[in-house]
């Protein structure tokens, strides 16, 4: 518990002094003059007593102070030189850890250099002698290697030495058969060379390659389709003398004998075709420009000559086939920006090459298949309604059937009926012997059958 200060105590003590002064002064009061004069006496008495404790207390107080003020000033110079003291040895300490600490990492710089050092001058000898050892089993590897390739070499040597001495052999005598057989075979050559020149000149001519893309038309034709869905050189307009290449047989949707026929037409621009693989050859990107272009122009051309020639609806349909013979060629047209659009558009003319016009040809197959499907499934249709008319007229005759059967079924349950009550009619006629009446019975079905 904290101890009150002087003063208070001072203070609670005059207060309590002062509480018994007043209870003294009303007693003596109320027990006369007299009683009250010694009352005041003693107050008096009390007051001076009260100033000299006062002034007592206070020299006390005063001491106290300057004794405590006093006390506090030692103790701070007390605890100001311990802290002087304590701080001068923290610093000693400190130097005396540095001066340790640096001591131990030169020792350690020292002990790790001369370590690394001793590593180093070891790892070199180290090294030095691995050298050594290799470079000496090299050597003895290479010498050893050395001689087993020149044992090698004289044994390939002398091996090859005797085949070449018999292949040689070999070979002169069949070199010499062959120059014989050469100089018969160059006789057949020069033949055969003038053949050649005599073909090139054949296929030079335009109108014999379009023979050709004809002939390869034809071919591809005759592959896919039967011969009664195409012809050749027909007559598809009406009061025109040309004739188209092949044409094919589109059959009506209805049950009409009438042809619908698609003509296909081969082409094939010889000259600018040439000119153009001429110029890619020369890689001169000015006359490939120019030959497209004049190839574009033929293309067109072509496929205005079919539409007028050979486009004729209802007899035909409404578009053509023009057939280009080499994939190289219909390609280049592919490669034509906006050639394929601008025919089928304008001319209303599909190009195909051997391989899109085999896809075609085998679209078309499966069309007409599934026309003859369609005509077959009208057929079968009309043979189904038939079938349902007298379906109905079944379903009559089975009413009329049920009807009499069932007149029949009540027939029978009556003639039961009769002969049960035959039977219980007979019931008290005696029976005969089965033999007597097998006997009766037989005469009577003898009787009844004549």
């Amino acid at each position: 518990m904290t101890a009150l200060p002087l003063t208070v105590i001072i203070l609670i003590l005059a207060a309590v002094a002062a509480q018994i002064i007043a209870i003294v002064v009303v007693v003596r009061l109320r027990r006369g003059p007299d009683a009250r004069d010694k009352v005041f006496q003693k107050i008096s008495d009390y007051e001076d007593r009260l100033d000299k404790n006062e002034f007592s207390v206070r020299e006390e107080i005063g001491k106290n102070r300057e004794d405590m003020i006093r006390a506090a000033r030692d103790s701070r110079d007390e605890l100001t030189r311990v802290f002087l003291d304590f701080s001068a040895m923290l610093d000693k300490k400190i130097q005396t850890i540095q001066e340790m600490i640096h001591n131990s990492a030169r020792a350690n710089r020292e002990e790790l250099s001369v370590s690394l050092k001793s590593f180093g001058e070891q790892f070199a000898a180290n090294v030095k002698s691995f050298n050594d050892m290799q470079r000496e089993k090299f050597g003895e590897l290479i010498a050893d290697n050395n001689a087993k390739l020149e044992k090698m070499r004289e044994t390939v040597d002398e091996k090859l030495h005797k085949t070449l001495e018999t292949r040689l052999g070999e070979s002169f005598k069949l070199v010499s058969e062959r120059l014989e057989m050469v100089q018969k075979g160059l006789g057949e050559m020069q033949g055969l060379a003038s053949g050649v020149g005599d073909l090139k000149r054949v296929l030079s001519n335009v109108k014999t390659k379009g023979v050709l893309g004809e002939y390869q038309l034809g071919g591809l034709l005759e592959q896919i389709l039967p011969p009664a869905q195409y012809a050749r050189n027909v007559k598809t307009r009406a009061g025109s003398a040309d004739n188209v290449e092949f044409a094919v047989k589109i059959p009506s949707k209805d049950n009409s004998a009438k042809t619908i026929w698609l003509p296909v037409d081969a082409k094939f621009p010889t000259e600018d075709y040439e000119k153009l693989n001429a110029a890619y050859d020369s890689g001169n990107t000015d006359e490939i420009e120019y030959y497209k272009k004049e190839l574009e122009k033929k293309i067109k051309l072509f496929a205005k000559d079919i539409k007028t020639k050979y486009v004729d609806p209802p007899n035909t349909t409404d578009f053509a086939i023009m057939f280009l013979p080499f994939e190289g060629l219909y390609a280049e047209v592919l490669r034509i920006p906006g050639l394929l659009e601008t025919i089928q558009r304008d001319f209303k003319i599909s190009i195909t090459g051997p391989t899109t016009l085999a896809a075609f040809l085998n679209t078309l197959q499966m069309g007409f298949r599934s026309l003859a499907v369609e005509k077959r499934t009208s057929e079968i249709w009309e043979l189904l309604g038939a079938v349902r008319a007298e379906f109905g007229k079944f379903g009559e005759v089975l009413e009329k059937t049920k009807v009499k059967l069932d007149q029949a079924s009540k027939e029978i349950d009556n003639a039961g009926t009769r002969s049960r009550a035959i039977e219980r009619k007979l019931r008290d006629v005696q029976t005969l012997p089965e033999t007597q009446a097998q006997k009766l019975l037989g005469d009577m079905t003898t009787v009844d059958d004549e």
